[in-house]
């Protein structure tokens, strides 16, 4: 069955080759961009998102089943939490009506490895917090601090939206409304916004984020995952960011992740507990 699905970066990158995938499959594309989208819109600004979101569901026909959010900036200055981010979660609060009437409603986001780096805990909580003027401040001084610092506001923007759906997914609002609220968190990804990046020096990103399992992606390989998850098929799967990054997380994370889960109404019934 035909869905459609508004997908923000459309322009190019990941966010292009998700809408031309979901395309293939039939699906009606709504695309968001700066420029050469259906819908061009500035997601950094408040203005903008409402702006935006409008549009985007008047391009639509007043029916939204999916959202996939890829629109962001990778720049150590500090517009990008107000992009990475902000430009995200309320684009996305906009939308929720809209989507909470679908039969199916999904949303996907393209957060990043770089989520599990060094970032600035102050930012992700303001962020977390909706201040977006403290965010910006924050941004601003990391900017200044020059670019080693300054690629903090790239990894918060990420660890913010990461930890964002971790928080929201599960809420009545989102999951108890039925729409399903995930992320994929790709390692290096080939696309535009990279290319200056790779050629650099190649060798030393590799070693940075090493990715043994076909090295460095194609931007359709993050789409395919993308369209799983804001497809009917994905069911009961939300609040998770899926690392698509050829083996980097579980690489330099190790395989000692998970915790303790707190009792929840007393002890674990027995086969759990046995298992």
């Amino acid at each position: 069955m035909s869905r459609t699905i508004i997908v923000t970066g459309a322009g190019s990158g990941i966010g292009a080759a998700t809408a031309a995938l979901l395309q293939r499959r039939g699906d009606t594309v709504v695309g968001v961009d700066l420029r050469g989208a259906t819908v061009e819109a500035d997601l950094s600004t408040p203005d903008g998102r409402r702006a935006g979101t409008e549009a985007a569901v008047a391009a639509a026909g007043g029916t939204v089943d999916a959202v996939v959010a890829c629109a962001g900036i990778a720049a150590p200055i500090a517009l990008t939490s107000a992009v990475n981010f902000f430009g995200v979660v309320e684009f996305l609060e906009h939308l929720r009506p809209t989507l909470a009437a679908s039969d199916a409603p999904r949303v996907a986001i393209t957060s990043s490895f770089s989520s599990l780096q060094p970032v600035s805990e102050e930012l992700v909580e303001a962020m977390l917090a909706g201040d977006e003027t403290r965010a910006l401040e924050i941004g601003g001084a990391l900017e200044a601090d020059g670019p080693q610092r300054g690629f903090q506001n790239y990894s918060s923007s990420k660890r913010g939206v990461s930890r964002w759906i971790r928080k929201v997914g599960p809420t009545p609002e989102w999951g108890g409304a039925g729409i399903a609220l995930n992320a994929v968190g790709p390692g290096v990804v080939e696309t535009p916004m990279t290319r200056e990046l790779i050629a650099g020096d190649r060798d030393a990103l590799a070693a940075q984020i090493p990715m043994p399992l076909n090295g460095f992606a194609p931007p359709e390989a993050i789409a395919e995952v993308l369209a799983f998850l804001v497809s009917e098929g994905n069911s009961h799967m939300t609040g998770q960011t899926i690392y698509v990054d050829g083996g980097a997380e579980a690489l330099l994370r190790g395989d000692d992740i998970i915790g303790q889960l707190p009792a929840v109404g007393g002890d674990a019934p027995p086969d759990l507990q046995e298992r």
